[in-house]
Parts: C-alpha cells; structure tokens; sequence
C-alpha cells in the first residue's frame, strides 16, 4: 500500500513539474504580459509574500467544503435509502430531484446568499446542493441492483425487510456509495467557491474577486493553486476512506 502511494505521489510530482515547465516555456516564447498569464515565478512570489493571507482564506474555504461534503454525503445517502425503501417516496421525490439538477448553480446561488446570508450557512448549503445528487444516485443505484443471489439468501435466513437492507442491500451498494463520495470530493469545494463568488467577506473566491478586480493576476492563480489543493486533498483523503469501507474490494 505505502509502495502505491508513493509512486502516485511521484507521478503527480513529475506531472506538475512537466506542466510548470511548459506554462514557463509559452509565457517566454510569446512573451506574455504579466496580467493575463504571470510566469510560475510570480506565483512562487505571490505565495512568500502573500502567504498567511492566503492561507487564512484557504482554511476559510475548507471549512465551508468540509461541513457541505459531510452534510452533503448524509443527506444523499439518506434521501437514497427512502427512495429505495418507499414506492411512494420515489413518485414524490424523484421529479423535483432531477429538476433541481437543471438548474445552474450561479442562478441559486444569489438566492441562497438573500435566504442565508454572506456567512457560512450560504456556502455550505451551496455545497450541498451541487454533490447530494451524484451521492444520492450512485448509492440508490447500488441499493436497488443487489444481487439477486444475495437477496434469495437473505429469504432462505428468514430476514425481514430492515435486516435485509442492513445486512444484504446495504453492504452490497457500498462500492456505489464510495463512487458517489469521491466525485462529490471533486466537486464540494466548487460548490464553497460558487457560493463565495457570489458573496462572501472571505474565502479563495473573495480573495480571487478582489484581485480580479485589481488586475493582480498571479494573486489569482495563487488561489486556484490553493483550491487545486484543497481539491486534490479531499479526493484523496476520501479514497483512502472508502478503500477502508470496501476493503474486500480489490482495485484494477
């Protein structure tokens, strides 16, 4: 296991540098004013000289993706066991779930900010809304895909309906379930973001907003960098959970 991550560490290592190589090649070779593509080494400045205020907007920023994706994934996996449990459920809930995925999420995000506010409550919800669907639908998908195998043995053990579910239905669906953390891994902190851009007294998009507005582009990459980050960490971090929810299940 250490072996494996060492060498995705290495590779993700090689990959960056590769890609911070070529980024410093065509700023050279085209000769690129600095406001709208600074060189890495304007980064790299940004980050000594800016270094504690971008990384108190940076912890501002998890938080909101931290508390969205937990709020975010218990919400998904309990609105999928409903729908896998209640016909009715499913008749009431279904539509309005698919149509709220339809919507664009700048066009919420405003009235998100009118109903909750600029503070954290705004950003969070946000973050919910943009990764519960992905969470619902794998897991509800995993559920309702058991084996039948599985289910004709639980008949054979006399199981009733709710032993069933937690002992056959439920631990059958976890891949499923892992499937749908680690995409909304991917997307939480996008949802944070949104929800900052449209309003927000701190945050990577708050910080990203007034150095828009100030022309103070490496600033700006800095934060992508830092939610580049952030992105990659959760992923990450999530993986490494999930592996241990489904340990029986081997990668390819």
């Amino acid at each position: 296991m250490l072996k494996r991550v060492l060498i995705r560490m290495s590779r993700t290592v090689l990959g960056l540098a590769v890609f911070v190589a070529l980024w410093d090649v065509v700023v050279r070779i085209w000769e690129l004013p600095p406001f709208l593509l600074p060189p890495p080494a304007a980064v790299y400045f940004a980050f000594v000289n800016q270094g504690a205020f971008l990384l108190h907007h940076a912890s501002i920023t998890a938080y909101e993706t931290l508390l969205g994706f937990v709020f975010g994934v218990s919400a998904g996996a309990s609105l999928a066991l409903l729908l896998s449990m209640s016909v009715k459920a499913r008749q009431f809930l279904l539509p309005p779930i698919a149509a709220t995925q339809s919507l664009p999420v700048f066009a919420i995000a405003p009235l998100l900010v009118l109903w909750f506010g600029f503070g954290l409550a705004s950003k969070v919800v946000m973050a919910v809304i943009v990764i519960f669907f992905s969470v619902t639908s794998t897991f509800y998908d995993g559920l309702r895909r058991t084996d039948t195998a599985l289910l004709d043995l639980g008949k054979l053990h006399r199981l009733n309906r709710w032993q069933t579910l937690r002992f056959i239905r439920i631990p059958a669906a976890l891949p499923s379930l892992a499937s749908g953390m680690r995409i909304a891994a991917v997307f939480a902190p996008i949802g944070a973001v949104v929800g900052e851009w449209v309003g927000a007294k701190g945050g990577l998009a708050f910080i990203m907003l007034q150095a828009n507005a100030r022309m103070q582009t490496a600033t700006m990459f800095a934060a992508l960098i830092l939610l580049a980050v952030m992105v990659l960490s959760l992923r990450a971090i999530v993986e490494f959970a999930t592996s241990r929810m489904i340990y029986w299940q081997k990668e390819i």
